[in-house]
């Protein structure tokens, strides 16, 4: 085997459809394309979203809702959570490294604490935003929060 003997794997090389050169060629006249339209001209290219003059999706549809740019998006932990947390590991102080080492959250999550649930032992506990029931129910059980900033 040498350079003057290698070829292309068979199948794997096509030659290139010829079109526009006579009748007799199969790829004549219209130059595969049919009769008139867009679709026939140089130059087409469908928008994104036509629908061939009918309405469009998007713009059938209604605009709705509004995200501001400056949102806090929290991960929500209830008390009942923070309670049966407590409870398996046999803590007093809750905080958002506890949080992390259970897997509840992850590392750039924001942390805020709500009610559902109750708390039944003294606990410490530090996040980012409680709830204001959530706060009660913590220092009523004889806990104390801590807001992080």
């Amino acid at each position: 085997m040498n350079l003057s003997n290698i070829k292309p794997a068979k199948g794997s090389v096509r030659t290139n459809k010829r079109l526009g050169r006579g009748v007799a060629s199969g790829g004549g006249g219209t130059s595969t394309r049919g009769h008139k339209g867009a679709k026939s001209r140089s130059g087409y290219s469908r928008k994104i979203g036509f629908e061939g003059g009918q309405m469009p999706l998007q713009r059938r549809l209604p605009k709705f809702g509004f995200k501001p740019i400056d949102r806090t998006e929290y991960k929500a932990i209830n008390l009942f959570a923070i309670q049966q947390l407590a409870d398996a590991k046999d803590i007093s102080v809750i905080n958002v490294q506890t949080l992390i080492d259970a897997g509840m959250i992850s590392k750039k999550q924001l942390v805020k604490v709500l009610a559902n649930g109750e708390i039944k032992s003294k606990l410490e506990v530090e996040a980012h935003a409680f709830s204001k029931t959530a706060e009660a129910a913590i220092v009523a059980a004889g806990g104390s929060i801590k807001i992080i900033k």
